[in-house]
């Protein structure tokens, strides 16, 4: 049996910490879709567009990968998708409380959508966006953490931002 699972997020941007885990569901399902969440609440650092390409461009020889697009509810869009399975990382006690919460509420919604919680890789336990972003805006490396193209993205993002003195 083929299995279908979705991997959502915002991936702004996209870390070592996501491919990490997007490599391994690739060879544990047998296709494996990244899903962005195109959140209206929020003001992103990059487009969705720029989003998508980081992505393609860092998983792009996974043959069983994609990344698309979504609004809504993430069971509603795995159910539009034929997806069986959702894809969330866990760095930490606090991730697991909301992942938790978010992984029951799901349940709730859709009894045919099933949550798998993955552990990242060690190196990359401590790692988000977040950080990535502000490690960035004031002018510190980012090598490592996230892939060689969104480094020189991140950089240009932030080549007029004022760093710390």
């Amino acid at each position: 049996m083929r299995i279908r699972a979705v991997y959502p997020g915002s991936f702004d941007p996209v870390t070592n910490g996501h491919i990490d885990l997007i490599q391994r569901s690739a060879q544990v399902f047998g296709e494996v879709i990244v899903a962005i969440l195109e959140n209206t609440e929020k003001t992103p650092l990059f487009t969705l567009e720029e989003r998508k390409e980081m992505l393609g461009e860092a998983v792009g020889r996974l043959k069983n990968v994609s990344v698309v697009s979504f609004r809504g509810l993430l069971v509603d869009f795995a159910q539009q998708i034929g997806a069986s399975v959702i894809i969330r990382g866990i760095r930490a006690v606090s991730d697991y409380e909301y992942e938790l919460q978010m992984a029951l509420m799901n349940r709730r919604l859709s009894s045919t959508v099933e949550t798998v919680f993955m552990i990242p890789a060690e190196a990359y336990s401590y790692l988000s966006s977040r950080l990535v972003k502000e490690i960035s805006a004031f002018g510190g490396s980012v090598k490592g953490l996230v892939p060689r193209q969104v480094e020189k993205r991140l950089a240009a993002k932030y080549k007029n931002y004022p760093k710390s003195s």
